[in-house]
């Protein structure tokens, strides 16, 4: 476990030491992306855009993110992993996080939600659905809030919500 953890800092520091001394501004914006608010306007521009899968789709979104906010604040609050930002002293991170626990990532938990859900009723947005939500995971990591397996866990409790959330409802 010790080695993965020192893989984990050093792939962490690689990234983030890509954006050291640039202007971070378009990774912001990607990563803002992921803030929720996206999530709910796309969720009731389907519904009211697109009637055979836009209802089903909000519905389906809504209890989704019931479901995963409180698994992953439960796992985050019980695992208290400490940020990059918080753990590793001379280091400053591109914004301010929102907490100081970072395993896993809600936004990326989150992004990947949505992305099996645009995946799923709207299968032609795959592809793009996906790589967007990857961008929202990297832009984690350059802006030094997450290490990649917070990352990691956080894609794969998105897409494990998503299956459990298709069986439920």
């Amino acid at each position: 476990m010790k080695s993965l953890t020192q893989h984990d800092k050093a792939l962490f520091n690689w990234v983030f030491n890509l954006t050291n001394n640039r202007d971070c501004r378009w990774i912001k914006w990607i990563s803002k992306t992921g803030d929720g608010h996206l999530y709910l306007v796309l969720g009731v521009m389907l519904w009211w855009l697109e009637p055979k899968n836009g209802a089903l789709f909000l519905y389906s979104g809504l209890l989704a993110y019931m479901l995963e906010i409180p698994v992953y604040l439960s796992l985050k609050n019980s695992l208290k992993r400490e940020r990059p930002c918080l753990h590793m002293s001379e280091f400053r991170a591109h914004i301010v996080p929102s907490d100081k626990f970072s395993l896993p990532s809600g936004h990326t938990a989150a992004a990947f939600l949505m992305a099996s859900l645009l995946a799923y009723f709207y299968p032609s947005l795959s592809v793009l659905a996906y790589v967007w939500a990857c961008c929202i995971g990297g832009s984690r990591v350059l802006l030094g809030v997450h290490y990649p397996s917070d990352i990691l866990a956080g894609a794969l409790l998105g897409m494990t919500i998503f299956g459990i959330s298709l069986v439920i409802f």
